[in-house]
């Protein structure tokens, strides 16, 4: 299948998308959003697929934020339909049964920013920068940034960055909690690989139920969050990489997994 904004890649057990609008710094449109929509069903749809990393093209940006011409075209109707639609794309991502990393080059702001806090991991190089600068042209976040970040960050954070717009450094971003870890600008992609085969090299069964139970611990109670694990917990008992893995334990070997 053939994308016009991003460029996908199929790796050994993962799949990298990069944003390609690289003139643009990565601005999120229509276009865009309906190519990762795309995409995201293509990695759903395949099974080799374990792993998602999500960055951008060129040196400066990760995503600059929403395409700024598309937007001001917006009234109230067209406007919420702006919202609604990148916000899903977004839902899709944060939603995905499998990891999903991402890898923030550079400018991660506005929508760019909501598109990282989407992914489920971040890592940042230290020229990354991040923000919520929305209020500076008399709007607010509509993909989510007035909703996942105090999630991340706390309330107070939160509300400090959507009514100033201010922006912040990968080392500040790191501090309080909003990305998982910042590597040096040369290393980033290595560093974010090293992590990746990490995760490719567990049970993918139980990496898929531990996602979906992390997930599900900010829709649930605690008690209804204790009762679900306990749930995927039983489910994963039964599959052939437990058996595989409980017993290369016990014999002092390397697991063999089948992710199945």
């Amino acid at each position: 299948m053939e994308f016009s904004t991003i460029i996908f890649e199929k790796k050994d057990g993962y799949a990298k998308l990069t944003l390609n609008r690289p003139s643009k710094l990565n601005a999120l449109n229509t276009e865009l959003f309906n190519d990762l929509d795309r995409a995201i069903t293509m990695i759903e749809n395949d099974r080799d697929i374990h792993l998602m990393v999500l960055t951008g093209s060129g040196e400066k940006a990760f995503a600059a934020g929403a395409d700024i011409v598309e937007l001001n075209k917006s009234d109230e109707r067209s406007g919420k339909h702006f919202s609604q639609h990148g916000s899903k794309v977004m839902e899709r991502i944060a939603n995905m049964s499998i990891p999903t990393i991402a890898m923030v080059n550079g400018f991660a702001l506005g929508g760019g920013c909501e598109l990282a806090m989407s992914c489920h991991i971040r890592f940042a190089s230290d020229k990354a920068r991040f923000g919520q600068p929305e209020v500076n042209l008399g709007i607010i976040p509509g993909y989510g940034g007035t909703q996942r970040l105090s999630r991340l960050v706390g309330t107070a954070k939160a509300m400090e960055l959507n009514i100033s717009g201010n922006m912040i450094k990968a080392d500040e971003a790191l501090r309080i909690g909003l990305v998982n870890n910042v590597f040096n600008a040369e290393e980033l992609e290595a560093e974010t690989m090293k992590f990746v085969n990490t995760v490719l090299s567990k049970g993918q069964v139980a990496v898929r139920a531990a996602v979906d139970c992390v997930m599900s611990s900010e829709k649930l109670s605690p008690a209804e969050g204790l009762e679900y694990e306990s749930k995927k917990f039983g489910e994963v008992c039964g599959s052939e990489d437990f058996r595989e893995g409980t017993l290369a334990f016990i014999e002092k070997r390397e697991p063999n997994f089948k992710n199945s």
